[in-house]
């Protein structure tokens, strides 16, 4: 079985513990976009582990790591993650395989990044890692890959042809110092001669994989509506988020893939810019924030919060083709008077009929809510279904009946087992 796990949302749904929990099925974990943008957090007893670009299958012995094609990589940052986990004991080097046709990020890249988004009226709200800028240049065709580090001569040729056109940007349009050639060719080879033993062709790994009849788990990072085509724009990543993005970001063709779990928070939240229709009033939104330890795992900035948007989510479920549904965090609703659910939007009066991808609109659209009584007792320590208070799986039938698409597991926590499988 192949599956490939989504979120629902703007990032930040709790993929990490979902995808720690079914890697424990899974021979192959795959992570196929993004860079290290992405932070997913796996808490085990009293051990936090947070990832950025290991997938963390990586925490489950003999399972097989793979960053595929779709990724970007900061060699510097993948190498120190590489060697904390070796520090935590973690077996990484027979166990993760890296494509040599990923992208590699560079200081220009980062600098790049704060310096756009400074100059910019509206900003975006970028974590400033260098993801955008690199995947501009894997686009514009000149980026560099790192099987290409590996080739004295063609590295030499790209850096030195990057930097003549970075540099000049650098000096003349933000007066500032250009990077040294020697400088970044002595580093980048040094990084190249440590990630050396991890590089190979994934893609051919994959199908080698699917042949010998082994499972492989696709680790989305960030979230739907991201997406660099149907996300918020602009307010979004530089990678194609969905579950189609499995394909292209590791050279599998679609048929391959057997399920595609979707996974979602019981509220929502966002980090960065961008409209957010049901977003909290600044108190609560302050209640939730700090009950839920609402706080990037990348950057450390607060995430917003709001109410669940069924309307946004019903439409995540139909761009993914989520068969299934995972719900995290409903213990931070624990205790609450009243839950809301966003049903629908209205815009100038008028009721919408589909979703909007013009953020403008999107920015002025007013939500329609559903209220529902709340629950006093605590979830977290439930480890049945049945056992769970009687408004909160009300609250939970309620979702599944208005996304059509059944919940097959509700997280209470941040430990593997405050999970209830249904």
């Amino acid at each position: 079985m192949n599956t490939v796990i989504v979120g629902l949302q703007w990032g930040d749904e709790g993929k990490g513990k979902i995808i720690d929990l079914l890697s424990k099925s899974s021979d192959y974990i795959v992570r196929f976009q993004g860079g290290n943008n992405a932070g997913h957090t796996v808490v085990i007893k009293e051990k936090v582990y947070i990832f950025h670009l290991v997938p963390s299958g990586i925490l489950r012995p003999n399972k097989i790591c793979v960053i595929a094609n779709g990724v970007v990589i900061d060699p510097k940052v993948l190498l120190e993650e590489i060697d904390k986990l070796k520090e935590q004991g973690i077996d990484v080097d027979k166990r993760l395989k890296i494509s040599y046709l990923c992208h590699v990020i560079f200081p220009y890249h980062r600098i790049m990044d704060k310096l756009r988004e400074i100059k910019r009226t509206h900003r975006i709200g970028t974590t400033a890692k260098g993801i955008g800028p690199c995947y501009v240049d894997k686009v514009a065709r000149c980026g560099i890959r790192i099987g290409e580090l590996f080739n004295d001569s063609v590295f030499k040729e790209k850096l030195k042809d990057n930097l003549k056109e970075k540099n000049a940007i650098f000096r003349k349009v933000y007066n500032q110092e250009g990077f040294s050639f020697k400088k970044l060719y002595d580093e980048y080879k040094r990084y190249a001669d440590k990630l050396y033993p991890y590089v190979c062709n994934t893609k051919l790994i994959l199908e080698k994989a699917i042949e010998s009849k082994r499972s492989i788990l696709f680790e989305g990072a960030q979230g739907t509506f991201l997406d660099i085509d149907f996300g918020t724009y602009p307010y979004v990543t530089s990678s194609s988020v969905i579950s189609a993005g499995a394909c292209i970001g590791t050279g599998l063709a679609p048929f391959h893939i057997d399920k595609i779990v979707g996974v979602i928070k019981a509220y929502t939240t966002r980090v960065g810019e961008g409209p957010f229709p049901t977003e909290f009033l600044p108190k609560f939104s302050d209640f939730i924030r700090n009950k839920g330890n609402e706080f990037g795992a990348t950057t450390g900035r607060p995430r917003r919060c709001g109410w669940l948007d069924i309307f946004m989510i019903k439409e995540a479920v139909s761009l993914n083709g989520a068969s299934e549904i995972a719900i995290t965090k409903l213990d931070v609703l624990d205790g609450i008077k009243k839950i809301k659910i966003c049903v629908g939007y209205k815009y100038k009066n008028q009721i919408l009929k589909e979703f909007i991808y013009d953020s403008y609109i999107f920015s002025k659209v007013k939500p329609i809510y559903k209220e529902f009584d709340g629950w006093n007792e605590s979830t977290s320590n439930i480890k049945s279904y049945k056992d769970l208070p009687k408004n909160a799986k009300n609250y939970l039938k309620e979702i599944e009946k208005l996304l059509s698409t059944s919940v097959s597991l509700v997280s209470v926590g941040s430990q593997r087992d405050q999970t209830i499988y249904l």
